[in-house]
C-alpha cells in the first residue's frame, strides 16, 4: 500500500515494463524470465503489457463481504497470480493456516494461479522451530489441494522482512531442500525477503530459489530492473 495515486502507479509500472522488455530482446540475453507485478487491487484493471497478479483474495466466491474482493472478480480482469498467505495478512488480519487453505481452493478454483508465501518469525527460528513451522504451514495450507501445478510456494522468513538482515544463501538453500520433499519435484519455490539487486542472484544461483518475492526494492524501478537481469 505505497503507490497513493493512479499516476504514480502507471509511471512505476510504465518504467519497469520498458526496463523488462528491453532486457528480455538484449542480445546475448538468456531465457528471460517470467515477471509479475501485484499491484493494489484498484490499479489491475488499469495497468496493461506484463502479467500481473492480485496481492491477496477472499475464500468465497461471492456475497455479503464487504470490503473482500473474490477470485472470480480478478479472473474477470484478466488477472493470473495471486499471493496467498503473506506474512502482513498473517500479522494484520489474522490469516491462519486454515484460512490459507480455505484461499488457496479458491484461488485454484476460480483458475488462479498461487504465490503460497511459508515462513517462520524470529522467536521460532531461535527456538529451533523453522522446519517444524514449514512442514505444517505446507501440510495445512496445501490439505486437499488437488491440483499443484498451479501452486508456486515461496520462502518467505518473517525475521528477514524489510528488515535489511536477509537471509544468508546458505540457510536459504537449506529452507528450500526442506520444502522440496513436500511437493512435486516441478513446483516453483521463491525466495522472498529484503531482496535487493545486490544479494537476488546469489539466491537463485547458489540458494536454489526458482525465483524471487520483491517487496520494498520493487518500488524502484530501476532497482526492480536489475533483479530481474540478475535472474536471467
Amino acid at each position: 500500500m505505497n503507490l497513493v495515486s493512479q499516476k504514480e502507479a502507471e509511471e512505476i509500472f510504465k518504467k519497469i515494463k520498458k526496463g523488462v522488455k528491453a532486457a528480455a530482446s538484449a542480445k546475448g540475453s538468456g531465457e528471460p524470465p517470467e515477471v509479475v507485478i501485484c499491484p493494489p487491487f484498484v490499479y489491475l484493471a488499469i495497468l496493461k503489457g506484463l502479467t500481473l497478479g492480485a496481492q491477496n483474495i477472499f475464500y468465497e466466491e461471492k456475497g455479503s463481504f464487504t470490503g473482500e474482493i473474490s477470485g472470480t472478480i480478478i479472473n474477470d480482469l484478466g488477472v493470473e497470480y495471486v499471493i496467498v498467505g503473506h506474512s502482513e495478512t498473517k500479522k494484520y488480519f489474522g490469516d491462519t493456516d486454515e484460512v490459507i487453505n480455505k484461499k488457496i481452493k479458491r484461488a485454484i478454483e476460480d483458475g488462479l494461479k498461487v504465490i503460497f508465501c511459508i515462513g517462520e518469525t524470529a522467536q521460532e527460528r531461535n527456538e529451533g522451530r523453522k522446519n517444524e513451522v514449514l512442514e505444517r504451514q505446507i501440510s495445512k495450507g496445501l490439505a486437499g489441494v488437488e491440483n499443484l501445478e498451479n501452486i508456486n510456494i515461496v520462502y518467505e522468513p518473517v525475521w528477514a522482512i524489510g528488515t535489511g538482515n536477509n537471509c544468508s544463501v546458505e540457510e536459504t538453500r537449506e529452507s528450500i531442500d526442506f520444502i522440496r520433499k513436500f511437493v512435486k519435484p516441478e513446483t516453483r519455490i521463491l525466495y522472498g525477503g529484503s531482496v535487493k539487486s545486490e544479494n537476488s542472484r546469489p539466491y537463485i544461483k547458489e540458494g536454489g530459489a526458482n525465483g524471487l518475492l520483491v517487496g520494498g526494492a520493487s518500488l524502484n524501478a530501476d532497482e526492480f530492473v536489475k533483479i530481474v537481469k540478475s535472474a536471467e
